[in-house]
């Protein structure tokens, strides 16, 4: 899989996927700010990031290309 944006509108988030993520692969999830989080798999690998207030934190164009919901 190659990387995935999903884009909810009506939260404002937008979610960075690495990797397909499975049930229960999330491990460990770090927060870099009130904005960022980080979700990491069992490894400490960095599987996905969540990014809230997306209008405010990405590229309009990043959004414009997400998959939204």
């Amino acid at each position: 899989m190659e990387m995935k944006i999903t884009y909810d509108k009506e939260a404002d988030a937008a979610y960075i996927y690495f990797k397909e993520i499975g049930i229960g692969e999330v491990k460990k999830t770090i927060s870099l700010n009130e904005s960022i989080n980080i979700d990491l798999d069992s490894n400490g690998k960095a599987i996905g990031i969540e990014v809230l207030e997306a209008s405010r934190n990405l590229p309009r164009s990043t959004i414009k290309s997400a998959v939204t919901f």
